[in-house]
């Protein structure tokens, strides 16, 4: 583990060549404490998915320093358009050269290609991009949990998806890799700020994840996670459901 001592920030190692970058902002903050999480794929063409909002640029640009040179990026992936997933993506273009925004096609479409400073490497539904020895699978999943753009990156050679939203867990104080439940303190987190979109695909949608069969899931707040990822991922769906 390696950590930033003034802002608290982390990066790890949670499964082959992935590090889960995260910085938490306490309670006096966001009531209850958070975490931003970022994902670094370490590979010979290395991706960042997800920047961050923009004022924590510096401490996720620091993270990633301290493992590979910032201008070596290739890809800035994210799961649909928000600021913490994006905030700081023209910032990170300005430092890699070579990188391209990396995203759905409705989200290359809709948002992307006018806000980004390059063009983003749109991919469509079941899409897949070697960064040499890591392959990653796009999977369309629109407004799940929030965003007609949204979507989710599976790594296939450790199985890892990279679940965005999904399986939000508050509070600033996490492990960085758990196998204990997350689903009861991310319902718990979904009772109170209703974030999801009350699509009415949630069955589709959580089975189309599930037969990825992940081992890790890559949590955008909170813990990564370890386990049976199928099982987890129709648990979630039964309880949208209910």
């Amino acid at each position: 583990m390696i950590t930033n001592a003034q802002s608290g920030t982390t990066i790890d190692e949670i499964s082959g060549g992935i590090h889960r970058i995260s910085t938490p902002v306490p309670p006096e903050v966001v009531p209850g404490g958070f975490t931003f999480n970022q994902y670094l794929i370490v590979d010979e063409s290395p991706l960042l998915y997800h920047t961050g909002p923009r004022k924590m640029f510096p401490l996720v640009r620091e993270a990633i320093a301290s493992i590979i040179p910032i201008d070596s990026l290739r890809y800035i992936g994210f799961s649909h358009f928000e600021a913490d997933e994006c905030g700081a993506l023209n910032d990170f273009l300005a430092e890699a050269p070579h990188a391209e925004p990396l995203c759905g096609n409705i989200a290359k479409m809709v948002s992307i290609d006018d806000v980004a400073d390059r063009p983003a490497r749109g991919m469509a539904d079941g899409e897949e991009l070697s960064l040499g020895s890591h392959i990653v699978r796009w999977i369309d999943t629109p407004h799940f949990p929030h965003g007609w753009e949204c979507g989710h990156l599976f790594e296939t050679t450790t199985a890892t998806l990279f679940c965005g939203d999904l399986f939000t867990q508050g509070g600033s104080e996490h492990a960085p890799l758990t196998t204990e439940d997350i689903l009861a303190s991310s319902e718990q987190m979904r009772s109170m700020l209703d974030y999801y979109s009350h699509t009415g695909q949630v069955g589709e949608l959580t089975e189309k994840l599930a037969t990825t069969s992940p081992h890790f899931l890559a949590c955008m707040h909170g813990s990564a996670w370890r386990g049976d990822g199928a099982s987890l991922l129709r648990s979630l769906g039964t309880s949208l459901a209910g």
